[in-house]
């Protein structure tokens, strides 16, 4: 043990900082993916609470799915990683053309979901009709981007896994500002125009109709086809890639490829897909309880939601800088690596708790004014320190396993602590207390089973890596070879 730790200190000297430079780019790039959510939220709720209400039903049937794709696709990080660490340049092509294919496929699969399938949902959910109507709107403009963005999320999990995180941090900005003007041209119209830049405007450009939640669907969709094309673009021209030479002579589908970034991406996108539906069912559940507790909810999870990014994007650059230490055949060191990685979230948390603690008030202010939800939000913010710790970890010990390509495990673990003692501890303790000694916590007993849930999932999946870690770096159990 005490070995392990003095080699634990020589790792972190060397990996700390490349870590950190292939987080912060990632982050950004996190940040301005969910500033456009933040701006459509604005933007639309300006306008009408019906276009509000539409967007905000809609978001929550399309993000689901993008995440899943995201996540999917994430499975060709580590593989082209691996490729690079272990100086198989050639191999990195093939499998990035296959990952389009993937992309292509369920890019358009998502798309036909929310053609075809949303107003059943919508019956079934009990939605207003015009905001039924609205969202479907909305779902329909933004299936026509779903393609676009799977193919800049399949381009991106390719860079990230080559070290070049920053391409991904450039065209979300481009995307953001995209999106922006868009959004103001069409969701406003002519009128809105008028009202910023005065009647000078030609009448052509004064008519344009206020599209609403449409339109900010159709301003959606085009950011999403602006980033992918981009990223098209980028990859094309830079000579950051070296010899991969990506856009040469465009591979077939190949089952086996496939096949296996199916086997490293689909258990991936399963667990991001399940955490999504453990935050939208407790928001569901809080629902009934009033609504100044749902705005307290919504406000102390938003805020710390912008702190877990950093985070959520150094779990991502764990899996790039363990699948390259891999690839290139060190073992040992790659459990070092990791469990550097492990030590470095531990500290990021560390800082998140203590902004957490002396900037809440304030913040929680700018949310909003209503001193009873500001109290309550205050509250839960305490949890959230606990929170913002137990997730850290859990996130980063996912992403060192990723590196192993070990995913399926982590799947199963996130099925087990997010939905059974996450949700299920939290419905408990908010409508039943703990055990008879309390009574119903309410919102408190939801967020202290997703402190629950999260420690659970931390806790397993800190033995995973210990187990993997260990048996990799002692030759008892072999990584596949891409």
């Amino acid at each position: 043990m005490a070995q392990f730790a003095s080699d634990l200190l020589a790792a972190s000297r060397k990996e700390t900082r490349p870590l950190i430079l292939l987080a912060l780019p990632i982050c950004g790039a996190q940040l301005a993916q969910a500033g456009m959510s933040v701006v459509d939220v604005m933007m639309t709720g300006r306008l009408s609470a019906t276009d509000l209400a539409a967007v905000s039903v809609g978001s929550s049937l399309w993000l689901p799915l993008m995440l899943f794709m995201t996540g999917t696709l994430m499975g060709l990080t580590p593989i082209v990683a691996h490729l690079l660490g272990g100086e198989r340049i050639a191999g990195i092509r093939p499998h990035v053309h296959q990952a389009l294919w993937v992309a292509l496929a369920l890019g358009i699969a998502a798309a036909g979901l929310l053609w075809f399938s949303v107003m059943p949902i919508f019956r079934l959910m009990s939605v207003p009709e015009e905001v039924a109507r609205g969202a479907a709107a909305y779902l329909s403009a933004v299936a026509f981007g779903m393609p676009g963005v799977a193919l800049f999320q399949a381009l991106r999990a390719f860079s990230d896994g080559v070290n070049h995180t920053r391409p991904a941090l450039w065209i979300s900005l481009l995307g953001l500002g995209v999106n922006i003007p868009s959004n103001f041209v069409l969701i406003y119209g002519g009128a809105g125009l008028s009202g910023l830049f005065g009647s000078w405007l030609p009448g052509w450009v004064q008519a344009l109709p206020a599209l609403g939640a449409l339109g900010c669907g159709i301003a959606t969709a085009l950011s999403m086809w602006v980033m992918g094309l981009a990223m098209i673009a980028y990859t094309q021209k830079s000579p950051a890639y070296g010899g991969i030479e990506l856009w040469h002579t465009p591979s077939p589908p190949r089952w086996r490829l496939i096949g296996e970034l199916l086997h490293v991406g689909v258990p991936i996108g399963v667990a991001i897909f399940v955490e999504v539906t453990l935050f939208t069912l407790i928001a569901l559940f809080i629902a009934s309880l009033g609504e100044v507790t749902v705005a307290a909810h919504q406000v102390a999870l938003n805020y710390t939601s912008i702190l877990f990014m950093l985070p959520l994007s150094l779990s991502m650059a764990l899996t790039v800088r363990v699948g390259n230490t891999l690839g290139q055949g060190r073992t040992e060191f790659a459990r070092l690596v990791a469990w550097n990685g492990i030590f470095i979230c531990l500290l990021v948390a560390g800082l998140n708790c203590l902004l957490l603690w002396l900037t809440a008030e304030p913040v929680i202010a700018l949310y909003t004014h209503d001193v009873a939800v500001q109290r309550l939000a205050l509250s839960l913010v305490i949890l959230a320190m606990i929170f913002q710790l137990s997730d850290s970890l859990q996130v980063n010990l996912a992403g060192a396993l990723r590196g192993y390509k070990d995913t399926r495990v982590i799947m199963l673990i996130t099925l087990v602590a997010y939905w059974l003692v996450g949700l299920g501890g939290g419905h408990w303790l908010g409508t039943r207390g703990l055990l008879g000694w309390t009574g119903p916590l309410e919102v408190h007993g939801y967020w202290i089973g997703l402190i629950a849930g999260l420690t659970v999932a931390a806790l397993l999946l800190g033995e995973r890596l210990r187990r993997i870690g260990k048996a990799v770096a002692h030759g008892r159990l072999a990584l596949p070879r891409d």
